[in-house]
């Protein structure tokens, strides 16, 4: 009979520890879940803001060259035309 009682009072410990172990287990997943996510966001940020840097840097570069190229125009225009007077 004792042994009986024991193994109910055992299992009944064993089922209590059991549902805490699920709910410390599922606060754990919560808490990775949000830590996770949060780093996303904190990184797809950081890629955003190197991404708007690069694209006016390349934009700079273009607008660079399309006056350089402009002036390179104008100049064999120029040489143009004064071979042409002569």
């Amino acid at each position: 009979m004792k042994k009986i009682i024991l193994s109910l009072a055992f299992v009944s410990l064993l089922s209590s520890c059991l549902d805490k172990t699920k709910e410390k287990l599922d606060e754990a997943k919560d808490a990775v879940t949000q830590e996770v996510t949060t780093t996303i966001d904190s990184a797809k940020i950081k890629a955003e803001a190197k991404l708007d840097t690069l694209k006016d840097k390349a934009n700079s570069k273009v607008e660079s060259l399309k006056q350089k190229s402009a002036e390179k125009i104008e100049e064999a225009a120029k040489k143009l035309k004064e071979s042409v007077k002569k």
